[in-house]
Formats: C-alpha cells, sequence, structure tokens
C-alpha cells in the first residue's frame, strides 16, 4: 500500500492530473460557449430574413404619408434652435430663444 505522504510528493499526480484535468476539462467547456455563439448567430439570421417578408411593403404605407405631409411644409424656412446646457435654466433659455 502506498502512503498519502507518498502520493503527495509525486510529481505526475501533484502536477500532471490537474493539468491533463483543465486540458480536457477546458475544451469541453469551450464547446460549449462557442455552440451558444452560433446558436445566436442563426437567431439573428432569422430576425433579418423577417425584414425581407412581402408584408414590409404595407408597413411603409404610414411613412408615406408622413413623407407627403414633409413635401407639404415649407422647409426653406427654419431656424436651429440650441437646446439648453445641463447648467443653464431651461425655461428662461426657451423663452429667449422664442422672443428672437
Amino acid at each position: 500500500m502506498f502512503n498519502l505522504k507518498a502520493l503527495q510528493r509525486n510529481k505526475t499526480l501533484k502536477y500532471g492530473v490537474p493539468m491533463l484535468l483543465l486540458v480536457v476539462g477546458g475544451s469541453f467547456g469551450l464547446r460549449e460557449f462557442t455552440q451558444i455563439r452560433y446558436d445566436a448567430q442563426k437567431i439573428r439570421k432569422k430576425v433579418r430574413n423577417l425584414h425581407h417578408l412581402p408584408y414590409k411593403r404595407l408597413l411603409t404605407l404610414p411613412a408615406s404619408r408622413e413623407s407627403m405631409k414633409l413635401k407639404e411644409k415649407n422647409l426653406d424656412d427654419w431656424k436651429n434652435i440650441r437646446g439648453p446646457r445641463p447648467w443653464e435654466d431651461s425655461r428662461q433659455y426657451q423663452e429667449q430663444q422664442r422672443s428672437r
């Protein structure tokens, strides 16, 4: 029978077995994580393909109505108004911008 101290002194059991477990266990762990990645890519492709379905044209009708409203407006006479900075009083600043 081996003595417990003799097993603790054995370099193969002390360093080799944990290293072997780390390498073999790590390969199984990496396989699981990479499988998650590929599954997520498949799901993304399915979602992207949903955008190419025929009913997409029906969803763009409200957008075309909005574009007609924009054509009716005069976009040449607009004024760029800067929003208030965090340290400025927003109500006072908005009143100043409206009065100009």
